[in-house]
């Protein structure tokens, strides 16, 4: 039974996996490429208006534990941000000149709108902060509740990275 089922399953899901991808915005698409690589990668979702998101931009946060992992590659997502540019904020946090890191807004700016940024590649978005940890394309860790702690997120980083 099962092999039957995958006679079914595996084709019927290679033709719509076409069409998935041609659904997905360019930001999407492209931090698709990224997470799909061997190297850990670490998808973070934040706003300039937002103080959780601020206080991880504190001298000892993101700009530091980034330089302490460059094994491992940054993607941050400005979403719901209200139009406001992110820029400032990054700058002021020394993030930016980091090679592995790659910085982005989203273009929608709204949460609360019909067409507002609920979602990024089918996982949804319900807070920010909100941090993911992928390797190989596969979500290993979600932190959907607010601001990191960079000792947990270390420890998730090292777990992602071993063989299970």
């Amino acid at each position: 039974m099962v092999s039957g089922m995958r006679r079914f399953l595996v084709p019927l899901l290679l033709s719509i996996l076409p069409a998935l991808a041609a659904d997905q915005a360019p930001l999407e698409r492209e931090v698709g490429g990224i997470i799909a690589g061997p190297q850990v990668t670490i998808v973070h979702f934040w706003a300039p208006w937002c103080s959780n998101c601020r206080n991880e931009m504190r001298p000892d946060g993101w700009a530091a534990f980034i330089a302490a992992n460059p094994r491992a590659k940054f993607v941050f997502i400005a979403i719901w941000h209200r139009n406001q540019d992110p820029q400032p904020a990054l700058t002021a946090a020394g993030l930016g000149a980091q090679a592995n890191l790659v910085l982005r807004t989203h273009p929608n700016p709204a949460k609360l709108s019909d067409d507002g940024v609920n979602d990024f590649l089918g996982l949804p978005i319900t807070w920010i902060p909100t941090t993911w940890v992928f390797r190989e394309g596969k979500l290993r860790a979600a932190l959907n509740y607010g601001e990191v702690r960079f000792p947990m997120l270390q420890q998730l980083i090292n777990d992602a990275r071993a063989d299970w």
